[in-house]
């Protein structure tokens, strides 16, 4: 991996930026960074990384044409990750079929093939979290975007390739380097400037209070810094297959925002409001990632991710 070019793609993204800071402090900067830019303000996450060139996901397939011994793997992180987006034909086209046709390319050339799937696979996890191939295809998204990444999932299955390519699903990943994320952003970084200037914080009221009561809805919240590295550790691991990447611990909106308030060194004081009705049917109460297959090392735990992602990058302004 030294020596041909590493393919990122979605490479000024959030979680593709900060492979690429993982690989680049590994003494990496054989990468070839592919993304669509345009008027967004993600050039800014690479400010200071080393990689050979970058050009845009338009320009890869013809770009990749006659180099396949140029290449020694593919990190696919790029796509459409809104989950509000409706617009199915444009999340099939950019989600599914770019992928299928990026794969294609890497198993004919022998090429190592890393792609991101999502959580949001999973649903309302009402079948559970686990990343046993034999449970895919009983998976419900509750939204476009999910659909359009457990399509892909198929894909490999019924292909048969899954023994060949390694398949990523992130979890609810936080940290520096979400800056253009909009409303996609993590609900830490939405929560700071409200708790620094009206000193509280918002969360939502529960859809399901028979179940869930106010803010105590559940997620697995895993910090980028340690996502970066596990996926930079599928380079030469030899894992193929589908995986989970989270914590395997669930916590609770209410432990996020007091580990904000812990960041910020204010004492915590949370309101909670009405979910907007978009949100009822595809809002996922519960996820917590089923890591037996992949057990990493994690470096942080959810509240000191919070802290240091407020203490040493939103209070300073400063990516990763």
């Amino acid at each position: 991996m030294d020596r041909k070019l590493i393919v990122i793609t979605g490479a000024a993204g959030f979680i593709g930026s900060g492979v690429v800071r993982h690989l680049n402090d590994k003494g990496f900067s054989n990468l070839l960074l592919v993304d669509d830019v345009k008027k967004s303000e993600k050039w800014k996450n690479l400010v200071q990384k080393k990689f050979a060139d970058f050009i845009s996901k338009h320009q890869l397939f013809s770009w990749l044409e006659g180099r396949e011994s140029e290449i020694g793997a593919f990190i696919h992180l790029g796509a459409c990750s809104d989950t509000m987006e409706t617009d199915g034909d444009y999340l099939m086209e950019n989600n599914t079929r770019y992928t299928i046709r990026l794969a294609s390319y890497a198993l004919e050339a022998g090429t190592r093939f890393i792609y991101a799937s999502s959580a949001a696979t999973y649903g309302n996890g009402e079948r559970g979290f686990s990343d046993d191939h034999e449970g895919l295809d009983a998976l419900e998204p509750l939204n476009l975007y999910g659909y359009s990444k457990h399509l892909f999932d198929l894909w490999a299955k019924r292909q048969g390739v899954l023994t060949q390519i390694a398949g990523l699903k992130y979890f609810n990943v936080f940290g520096p380097n979400e800056h253009h994320k909009g409303h996609m952003a993590s609900m830490i970084y939405k929560m700071l400037p409200i708790a620094l200037q009206q000193g509280e914080i918002c969360l939502f009221k529960s859809n399901d209070p028979g179940r869930f009561a106010d803010g105590a809805q559940q997620r697995d919240h895993v910090y980028i810094k340690d996502v970066a590295r596990i996926t930079a550790e599928f380079l030469d691991n030899g894992l193929n297959g589908i995986y989970n990447v989270g914590r395997g611990e669930a916590v609770t909106w209410n432990e996020v925002a007091h580990a904000v308030f812990k960041g910020i060194e204010k004492p915590a004081r949370i309101r909670y409001i009405d979910m907007p009705e978009a949100l009822h049917k595809q809002y996922q109460n519960y996820t917590c990632a089923d890591m037996r297959k992949l057990s990493p090392h994690y470096h942080y735990a959810v509240e000191g991710g919070v802290i240091d992602y407020i203490q040493n990058h939103l209070l300073r302004d400063e990516r990763w």
